[in-house]
């Protein structure tokens, strides 16, 4: 690994000296982006929220097909037509989360600046109103209605992956702050899991579903479900907690390519490869190998490490968003790049992924570009996708630096 490197050392091209990228300059961009979510109240249009227009309500705009359609289509144009559609800006828990997750490490590196200590309590009260009513534990969903591939999911029915990454979040915060009222609900996401999700059995072990509308297999999805259990026997020692997390790694693992990769589903046409996917699931492994303190996936893990950091990054520095495409750059690849390589130790690396991201995709006023394409920049800010992820990513770079 190559956490002795300089956390910021970041090299130009062969013609230039290497430049870096100084603690003082990223701690302003973070801060920059910071100021942009906070003034926007956390509130921003997402990808996926196109469906929020009220022109969805008239019948020739409810077909499956026709939703789907225009979903697919508002992701692909340049042109941000919300604002003509009548699309609010959303107030998304997940990007609550993520904030969650920002302002636990950014307190660590200004423990004088009592916002971080102020605001986290009142973004955990925050999702304790956004969390989806009527089921058995603690749960989110987004807040707006998707139409998924494979299904609808309506605003705010909770998937283990919304769960999943905030339970993480409010884990994080609880592991490194000692909140108590953020493992609470941590614990009490237990019931959704086990009440709440289906369950596809395989030979293998099993996987969660996705929602509990659907018996989707997504491996990175149920690697959530995974952690989450991790981390709860972490904190009650219940050791039917831990055997479950086994059972549907297992299953996943047994869904790895002999050359290290994990497509995104099992059993249906989604069969890519892509890069915060992958990076879900490593890091996610890896809460299971570290709080479970069973090393029979090291070799997965280690398999699966190199295949991400193989294939997924041009000149060791551009996040690729397929393993076999540099194209699509994408915000939420590039933060989860960042978020896995400075977790496994891979700090050069994910200071070399957060200076392209700066000085290429990052606004003035603070905000990331949604995505970057061979010929053109879609310059939309999303406040889940792009804004909150690398917020995240930023501020943990931030903290292993100043741990380093």
């Amino acid at each position: 690994m190559d956490s002795n490197i300089s956390i910021f050392k970041i090299m130009g091209t062969k013609s230039k000296a290497p430049k870096k990228l100084q603690f003082e300059h990223l701690s302003q961009k973070v801060k920059d982006l910071q100021k942009y979510i906070y003034d926007e109240n956390y509130k921003g249009f997402d990808p996926y929220d196109i469906l929020s227009s009220p022109i969805f309500n008239w019948p020739i705009f409810k077909s499956r097909l026709a939703r789907f359609g225009a979903q697919q289509i508002s992701r692909r144009i340049p042109l941000n037509l919300r604002s003509v559609l009548q699309v609010k800006k959303g107030y998304n828990p997940v990007t609550l989360g993520l904030c969650i997750q920002a302002y636990t490490y950014l307190s660590t590196i200004y423990p004088n600046d009592n916002f971080y200590d102020n605001e986290i309590p009142r973004l955990v009260d925050e999702l304790i109103i956004l969390k989806s009513r009527n089921y058995s534990g603690t749960c989110w969903g987004y807040d707006f209605d998707w139409e998924a591939r494979y299904g609808t999911i309506p605003a705010y029915t909770p998937t283990i992956v919304a769960t999943g990454i905030i339970t993480n979040a409010l884990f994080e915060n609880f592991r490194i702050k000692g909140n108590q009222k953020a493992l609470d609900l941590v614990l009490d996401s237990e019931a959704f899991l086990l009440n709440d999700l289906n369950r596809g059995i395989f030979t293998s072990g099993f996987c969660f579903s996705y929602s509990p509308l659907d018996n989707q297999v997504v491996l990175n999805a149920t690697m959530k479900g995974a952690r989450l259990l991790s981390q709860i026997y972490s904190i009650t020692n219940n050791i039917a907690l831990i055997k479950l997390a086994k059972e549907t790694t297992n299953f996943v693992i047994s869904q790895q390519s002999t050359d290290g990769a994990w497509a995104y589903s099992h059993g249906d046409a989604r069969s890519w490869v892509d890069n915060y996917h992958t990076g879900y699931i490593l890091d996610c492994l890896d809460e299971y190998i570290n709080l479970s303190n069973d090393h029979a996936f090291d070799s997965n893990f280690k398999k699966g490490i190199d295949y991400y950091r193989e294939n997924f990054f041009e000149n060791n520095e551009i996040p690729k968003f397929y393993d076999k495409n540099k194209y699509p750059i994408d915000s939420t690849a590039a933060a989860q790049s960042i978020l896995s390589l400075s977790k496994f130790g891979y700090i050069g690396t994910a200071g070399k992924v957060a200076k392209w991201m700066i000085d290429n995709m990052q606004n003035s006023k603070g905000y990331f570009y949604f995505r970057k394409y061979n010929k053109h920049t879609r310059k939309i800010s999303y406040m889940r996708w792009s804004n909150a992820w690398m917020f995240a990513a930023l501020a943990r770079l931030l903290f292993k630096a100043k741990l380093s």
